[in-house]
């Protein structure tokens, strides 16, 4: 059909040129020259629909790829909103928690005032450490012995069959609860 609506139009063209008047003999090669100029003019536009084929196809799948794309861009000035939204989120954000904070820490305070109070009341009421009498009334011959971590005088009494008592005399120790690790004693009685 594009090949005979092309020929046509070849032919008004050679009539209206003045082709019809040429001598016979030039007609012919003419004539060839118009068949091999529409035979490439029809491969070129069969080629050329063919890409518009290809170009309808891509348009048609790039549309579906974008469906509803057109709706989800947002613009300038609704990002400076959203942007401006948050930020006063941020900052209402910071306020509150400032404020939680303060609270937190006025409670902390007041729980604290509270323990150090009943501690210095604990400590009023608290009878004073007195200082015990220390006697010569142990076993003057004994051993000596190096305290070591863990060990309290009620173990180490009953370890060499001694006493607290002694062992305390003997050592003029005030507090038999605290005694230190590396210290040497005296044992009264050891064993």
């Amino acid at each position: 059909m594009i090949k005979s609506a092309l020929i046509g139009l070849l032919c008004l063209g050679a009539g209206s040129l003045g082709w019809a008047q040429m001598p016979p003999q030039n007609l012919g090669g003419q004539v060839a020259g118009l068949r091999e100029d529409v035979r490439i003019m029809v491969q070129r536009i069969g080629s050329m629909a063919l890409r518009i084929e290809q170009l309808e196809r891509d348009n048609t799948a790039l549309l579906a790829a974008t469906n509803g794309m057109d709706r989800t861009y947002a613009t300038v000035v609704q990002l400076n909103e959203a942007v401006a939204e948050l930020n006063q989120a941020i900052n209402s954000g910071d306020g509150t928690t400032r404020s939680q904070l303060t609270q937190a820490v006025g409670k902390l305070a007041r729980e604290t005032n509270d323990a150090l109070d009943s501690v210095v009341k604990g400590m009023v009421v608290r009878a004073a450490i007195s200082t015990p009498k220390f006697d010569d009334n142990f076993p003057k011959d004994g051993l000596s012995y190096t305290v070591q971590k863990g060990d309290t005088l009620s173990s180490i009494a009953s370890r060499f069959n001694s006493t607290v008592k002694n062992i305390q005399n003997a050592n003029r120790i005030t507090d038999p609860t605290r005694i230190q690790v590396g210290r040497t004693l005296f044992i009264p009685g050891g064993q």
